[in-house]
């Protein structure tokens, strides 16, 4: 990498990641995780405020929880995948069911990938640098 692509890695801003799950905890740990390693983290607690948050601020990647209030997750998917703004973002949905309907279900709804709770923090950690990088490696020499 030269010298340049360095300097304006360092000085892009780090990788936003949309949290959408309705249970506090879930967010604040996600929050807590994704911000350690560089990541910028917005919250959402229904589908509603998924959609909403998606296409007023654009995230590099959504963490979507299946059970949302107010909109399902795979709802949710459905009408951001639909954006013409924001249809391209990556979407990573969250279950606490591993059976192969539902997997085919988050992927018809146009998630890119599915994981299973509880979940695997590696799994997690690979998913989300697959999509955004890792911001963490900008600033190192």
């Amino acid at each position: 990498m030269s010298n340049l692509q360095q300097i304006t890695d360092a000085c892009a801003p780090p990788p936003l990641v949309l949290v959408a799950d309705d249970d506090p905890d879930t967010r604040f740990l996600f929050r807590t995780l994704l911000e350690i390693r560089g990541y910028c983290v917005i919250e959402a607690a229904d589908g509603d405020e998924t959609v909403g948050a998606a296409e007023n601020l654009r995230p590099d990647l959504i963490l979507i929880d299946g059970s949302l209030p107010r909109l399902s997750g795979l709802e949710a998917a459905r009408q951001i995948r639909r954006s013409g703004r924001i249809g391209h973002v990556p979407i990573v949905f969250i279950s606490g069911h591993s059976g192969a309907a539902v997997i085919a279900l988050a992927r018809e709804a146009g998630c890119n990938e599915y994981l299973v709770k509880p979940l695997d923090l590696a799994l997690l950690d690979d998913v989300v640098e697959k999509y955004c990088g890792n911001p963490a490696r900008a600033f190192a020499v």
